[in-house]
């Protein structure tokens, strides 16, 4: 049986094959305790996730993934589904807005002759705008959350520290926007978070922070890297998948 291997985005192992007219392509993850057994998760962004243990061969986790195929493609038709029926967001009152993990309702002020504005109060998102424009209002509200997320992410990562014995200085970190990736670590351990990651709970922010802190230690998600990660947060996978599950929601 041949293997389709390649990477993603984020420089992790995937793998692909077909079903009928499709291609189903998934992540491949180190599950780390042996006896467990393969575990594969869809998720509402529609990557598809297979844990298996370092010692299980390509060709039999692609022959065990095969055997869900059916499965698999339902659960991604499910949520590809969800998606074509949300709708785009057009930055009017009403519509409803995430900051760390809480959702908010936006509310838009109209104000020719004041500063232009957001504030967070009383479970809204005001935005005091001199004339209302779904652009500008836009992006009011997406400078306002790089800001908030500046401010977060650098509390975060003084309280993480505090975790992270193995970090002899504190690294530089800065905030950009990213299309695939929640974070990232620079060879030289440079911080890179998303400021759309300010819209998740802050265990949730916890988890990226201390993700690219292990790889200071472990530039590659080697054995070592996961028993870093499992040792300053054990329970890691179950955040990850509460992130993963509310993406859809946090990405504009």
């Amino acid at each position: 049986m041949s293997v389709n291997i390649f990477e993603s985005h984020d420089k992790k192992p995937m793998m692909r094959f077909s079903y009928g007219d499709e291609q189903i392509e998934f992540v491949r993850e180190t599950r780390r305790n042996p006896s467990n057994r393969l575990l594969i998760k869809v998720h509402p962004n529609l990557q598809v996730v297979v844990s298996a243990p370092d010692q299980e061969s390509d060709e039999a986790v692609l022959h065990s993934v095969k055997k869900r195929a059916r499965w698999i493609f339902q659960q991604l038709k499910q949520f590809k589904t969800l998606q074509q029926n949300a709708l785009p967001r057009r930055y009017i009152s009403g519509e409803s807005h995430f900051y760390l993990g809480k959702q908010y309702v936006l509310k838009v002020i109209e104000a020719p002759t004041e500063n232009q504005s957001v504030k967070l109060m009383r479970g809204q998102i005001e935005v005091k705008v001199r004339q209302k424009s779904e652009e500008r209002i836009k992006r009011l509200v997406s400078e306002w959350y790089k800001a908030r997320a500046k401010e977060v992410f650098v509390k975060r990562l003084d309280a993480m520290l505090e975790q992270a014995l193995w970090i002899n200085h504190r690294p530089p970190i800065r905030v950009q926007s990213m299309q695939t990736q929640w974070g990232s670590c620079s060879p030289n351990g440079r911080l890179t978070l998303n400021p759309n990651l300010v819209k998740a709970h802050r265990d949730c922010i916890d988890y990226v922070i201390l993700h690219e802190l292990c790889h200071i230690a472990e530039h590659n998600h080697s054995e070592r890297f996961w028993r870093l990660l499992s040792q300053v947060m054990p329970n890691w996978e179950q955040v990850k998948s509460k992130l993963d599950d509310k993406a859809y929601q946090f990405i504009d």
